[in-house]
């Protein structure tokens, strides 16, 4: 069984972290193997959604491998912080939505690759934190600017600076999370908020999510700019026609992503 587990029911999709005995933290393999993983989705027209967890009952990821950086030269370091960077741009940038099921700690890289989802849920007992300036080091995967941008400079500085862990009620409070919620309610509550967004037309969730996303790059009248092209899209698909013809009907509309 590989480091990094699929699972597909339908049209959600289900990435599960795969090393429990090592709190499912990312050696360079892992990374190769999650990288190999979310370029199949991104193509993958049959996944509407995603959510991400981590096996076992003790972490979503406490980050990045220490006891392989021990034994990495500096080239290599550079290699590890370039691919966990990369990976992580590539769970922002999938076109379906993506959902965090933070099932215990999640730590440095482990903090990273949620805020690098759209939503993030987490048990009571999950701890959260970018802790890498304990190590010496600073984040390296995004967590210096998705964190800014989520709850603030000021906060996300306090958080860095001090390297400090909160608790998901913390996180709650921020705004970093959806929700808290039980251990065996947390893939529930991830796959409700997954099926919510299912029953919209697939074309048009992938061009608003594009829209947000990229909007959110530039000023204003860009993102607007921007709308207008995502919205252009939608235009002659018949998926369009589909909820027309379904409103005159007074039925669900049944779209195809066409």
């Amino acid at each position: 069984m590989g480091k990094v587990i699929v699972e597909k029911d339908g049209y959600l999709t289900t990435v599960i972290l795969n090393r429990p005995e090592q709190l499912n933290c990312f050696d360079f393999e892992t990374l190769l193997q999650l990288e190999e993983v979310l370029e199949d989705i991104k193509t993958d027209l049959e996944t509407r959604a995603v959510i991400f967890t981590g096996a076992g009952e003790k972490a979503f990821s406490a980050g990045a491998d220490l006891k392989e950086r021990k034994t990495l030269s500096e080239r290599e370091v550079r290699r590890n912080v370039f691919k966990i960077r990369d990976v992580f741009n590539a769970v922002e940038d999938l076109p379906q939505p993506t959902i965090a099921a933070i099932n215990g700690f999640a730590l440095g890289g482990g903090f990273e690759l949620a805020l690098a989802c759209d939503f993030r849920y987490a048990v009571p007992e999950a701890e959260m934190g970018l802790t890498e300036v304990s190590w010496a080091i600073i984040p390296g995967a995004g967590g210096t600017q998705r964190l800014p941008r989520l709850i603030g400079p000021t906060k996300a500085k306090e958080l860095i600076l001090t390297a400090e862990r909160i608790t998901a009620d913390e996180a709650l409070k921020l705004g970093i999370l959806s929700g808290v919620v039980e251990r065996k309610e947390l893939l529930k509550k991830a796959k409700e908020l997954a099926e919510k967004i299912m029953k919209n037309g697939p074309i048009a969730v992938r061009q608003a999510k594009y829209a947000i996303n990229n909007g959110l790059k530039g000023d204003f009248y860009t993102g607007i700019a921007l709308e207008s092209k995502a919205y252009e899209v939608t235009i002659p698909t018949t998926d369009r026609l589909e909820a027309l013809l379904a409103f005159q009907e007074k039925r669900k509309p049944l779209f195809k992503g066409k």
